[in-house]
């Protein structure tokens, strides 16, 4: 039974119950009212039989005095008009001193018929003295007849008095009933958190203003909580929104209840995709709840073990690499509600990791070719140099020489990498000719172009200045794109080299331009990342993968330039280079 029926029952019994105690009490007055009226009637009626039997005897006495010798015709005669003019008189008896009956009218049938309910006796004086006695027998007629009349008007009076109060209790359930029902209407109301909720009504003037000043009250704390909590809330996100790495709350029922822009950006959903979702049902790239095995794994783990080591695995989202760690939440009552997984992005990491494990592995392998290689000649050299004439000797030791410059130059760039990638190196700079540079490291390399038949055309512009560079690095940096040029161009493809000054005249341009197997699309954006080489069916050319990484770090963080590639795959790559024909006076030798 719900709280409006309980009501309606509960009036309902209120009502009968009134009622029935209305009825008793209706009921009994109209009881005690007929008695009362019925003794008063009975009382008059004997009275009123006194006085007839008092008039039958006084007009007896007369006959008598009269000294008729008839009497009973006389008494006859003389009591005609009381049988006549009263049907209440059953009989008359008219009897002497001597108790002797000398008139009577209990042997007349017409009057016989009526039963006699009441005698009266009179004496019948004359001359002062008893000289008989009347008696007259009355059916009490006339006051069944009022006694009836007085109990259908107190009937009727009580029922009407009845109907009314039934009526006015009935008007008095109505008029409740509907002051109640406001007043449940507006309980209900404040139940579902609709504070400051006014009642009106006409009837419950004191309960009214009790009920709208509560109303009142718990609106008004309401807001101060709602602001409180609100700022709390507003607080908590603004640190989770303020966290790199991605953080989802999720409740005691794996409903995601909060997730800041890092989680939501990591995981590729929009909000309201994750928000009252369950956790176990997000997927990965690859369609699997990638969730759903370790918040089983969580929830199986004692707390007490969960807290000191977080549960952590890996998840990828689209390209990204997410390292996830999943903790449990307590109130401060120190009751567990939900648990918090923190996302990582970890993609830089794992590539980077990657990046280095293939390093290693290139590294190691082509340390380990020079390395074998010089040992075998020198070992050979000097065990059995007597076995050999002059011609292969020098060739022993050419080879030795061109290992020993290849090791030599791979323990340089990994050096190099790691002095500029620490940040604390200062390169001094100084106003040089990078067109001479330019021709100095093409004469040098050219042995290895002539190898693969490659010819290395130099285009320069007149108007090329001299500008501030470290000698050493830029170096670098020529010899890097010139080797790379002839390391990934077919046999008889030439190269071009130009250099020139930009139009503004603040810069100049210097590119290598080969007609080798290009770089592919997806790979533009990371060759010159660290320890990054392109691998394919026709790249096979071995390295360390830091040249390229080497010269946009010593172009762009040590020379304020810029490193551009272009290529298309099968057609040649074009690597230009930009440097500022100016720079501060502080970065000058």
């Amino acid at each position: 039974m719900d709280f409006k029926n309980f009501h309606l029952n509960s009036q309902a019994k209120y009502i009968i119950t009134g009622l029935l105690i209305g009825t008793v009490i209706i009921s009994s007055i109209a009881f005690i009212s007929v008695n009362h009226i019925q003794n008063k009637l009975d009382k008059n009626y004997t009275e009123y039989a006194q006085l007839i039997t008092k008039t039958a005897a006084i007009s007896a006495g007369d006959i008598q005095n009269t000294q008729n010798k008839n009497q009973a015709e006389a008494l006859s005669q003389k009591f005609a008009p009381f049988i006549d003019n009263n049907d209440d008189i059953s009989f008359i008896e008219y009897k002497d001193i001597n108790n002797n009956i000398i008139y009577s009218t209990k042997n007349n049938e017409l009057l016989n018929d009526d039963k006699t309910t009441l005698s009266v006796s009179s004496p019948v004086v004359s001359d002062n003295k008893a000289i008989g006695s009347v008696t007259l027998g009355l059916t009490g007629k006339g006051v069944n007849v009022i006694s009836v009349s007085a109990k259908r008007t107190l009937f009727t009076v009580f029922v009407l008095t009845w109907l009314t109060f039934a009526l006015i209790l009935f008007i008095n359930f109505i008029l409740m009933y509907k002051e109640l029902n406001k007043l449940y209407k507006g309980v209900k109301q404040i139940a579902t958190g609709k504070f400051g909720y006014k009642l009106e009504s006409e009837h419950m003037g004191e309960l009214t203003d009790a009920f709208n000043d509560m109303s009142k009250i718990l609106s008004n704390y309401e807001e101060q909580n709602i602001e409180q909590l609100t700022l709390e809330r507003n607080k908590l996100e603004a640190v989770l929104m303020s966290i790199i790495n991605g953080v989802i709350v999720c409740d005691n029922f794996d409903n995601v209840v909060l997730a800041n822009s890092a989680a939501l950006n990591m995981l590729e959903i929009e909000e309201k995709n994750l928000l009252n979702t369950k956790i176990q049902d997000f997927t990965d790239t690859h369609g699997q709840k990638c969730f759903l095995e370790k918040i089983e794994e969580f929830k199986d783990t004692p707390l007490n073990i969960i807290e000191i080591k977080p549960i952590e695995f890996n998840i990828e989202a689209g390209k990204k690499t997410i390292k996830a760690m999943i903790s449990p939440m307590f109130s401060k009552q120190q009751d567990y509600v939900g648990y918090i997984i923190v996302l990582i992005d970890v993609t830089r990491e794992t590539e980077v990791n990657k990046l280095k494990n293939t390093f290693i592995s290139n590294v190691s392998h082509e340390l380990r070719t020079p390395v074998t290689v010089l040992r075998t000649y020198i070992d050979t050299l000097c065990n059995n140099s007597d076995d050999f004439d002059e011609e292969t000797k020098k060739e022993f030791l050419h080879t030795a020489d061109t290992e020993a410059k290849r090791l030599h130059t791979m323990v340089n760039d990994i050096l190099d990498f790691s002095r500029l990638e620490s940040g604390n190196v200062c390169l001094k700079k100084e106003y040089s000719d990078i067109a001479e540079l330019i021709e100095q490291n093409i004469n040098s390399i050219k042995i290895l172009a002539d190898e693969k038949n490659i010819k290395i055309n130099f285009e320069k512009a007149d108007e090329v200045p001299k500008i501030p560079i470290n000698i050493e690095s830029i170096d670098r940096v020529i010899r890097n794109l010139l080797s790379n040029a002839i390391k990934y161009s077919d046999k008889g493809k030439d190269i071009l080299v130009t250099l020139k000054l930009q139009e503004n005249g603040n810069f100049v341009e210097f590119s290598v331009k080969d007609n080798g197997i290009g770089i592919a699309k997806e790979h533009l954006d990371k060759i010159f990342d660290r320890f990054y080489r392109v691998e394919n069916a026709t790249h096979t050319v071995k390295g360390t993968g830091l040249g390229l990484h080497l010269v946009k770090l010593t172009v762009e963080n040590y020379h304020n330039g810029r490193v551009i590639v272009t290529s298309k795959e099968n057609e040649g790559s074009t690597f230009t280079v930009i440097l500022p024909v100016n720079v501060n006076e502080d970065d000058l030798v």
